[in-house]
């Protein structure tokens, strides 16, 4: 059935685009934070292994409702890690295992490199496609990360 939201069918098009690359990249980063999450190890093991968990727990949730952004615009979400890997900006490391420092170092980047692309698209949704709820979406996915890097970023000053 053709939805009658106000937001033209290209619009919608080009909004389901931009939150199935969010849904690659919270995945993408969801995964990087089990991985850490399963491997930190040294004197502040168990606080970051909860810091860790934490964040993904998180992410959980924004997964599922991004997922569910999609289908309420009337596409189909993506699933597979082949899809995800295709679209996601997150760099993984595969085989690679890196000390606490590390960790939340390459943490934090992830979480600003998924900062600065949700603001473009904020815009992109607001402006172009006309798409204010998602536009109003992606500035609280944008706020969560926001305040998942700031606590990272606290344990590097």
């Amino acid at each position: 059935m053709k939805l009658q939201i106000g937001i033209t069918e290209a619009h919608l098009k080009n909004s389901i685009s931009i939150l199935s690359a969010i849904l690659a990249n919270e995945m993408t980063l969801y995964i990087k934070l089990r991985k850490f999450h399963w491997n930190v190890s040294g004197q502040s093991f168990m606080e970051l292994h909860k810091l860790f968990e934490g964040q993904y727990t998180q992410l959980e949730v924004s997964i599922d409702e991004t997922a569910e952004r999609i289908s309420k615009l009337g596409g189909k979400t993506i699933g597979t890690m082949k899809e995800f890997s295709e679209l996601t900006i997150i760099k993984e490391s595969p085989n690679q295992y890196p000390a606490q420092k590390e960790m939340l170092k390459e943490l934090l980047e992830d979480h600003e490199t998924v900062i600065v692309q949700l603001r473009k698209d904020v815009d992109v949704c607001a402006d172009e496609n006309k798409d204010a709820g998602t536009a109003d979406f992606l500035t609280g996915l944008m706020q969560d990360h926001e305040t998942m890097a700031w606590a990272l970023r606290r344990y590097l000053e």
